[in-house]
């Protein structure tokens, strides 16, 4: 399989994300993590805090949108 490098978006399909997030290693997965978890906080410093959380019966949680 020849590889190529292409720069659209049509070309970044679910399967093709999915195919390099595994080429990862754990301590390049975890970076990613930390650099998405700082740039969401950075945009959105109240994002941590939690108003009114309970926790749910069960093993199942539904998340709505307050």
């Amino acid at each position: 399989m020849e590889k190529k490098i292409l720069h659209n978006f049509q070309a970044e399909t679910i399967e093709e994300k999915t195919r390099w997030f595994r080429s990862l290693t754990i301590e390049e997965r975890a970076n990613n993590l930390v650099m998405f978890t700082e740039m969401a906080l950075a945009l959105n410093p109240k994002l941590g805090i939690k108003k009114n959380a309970q926790p749910a019966k069960g093993r199942v949680r539904v998340l709505s949108k307050a």
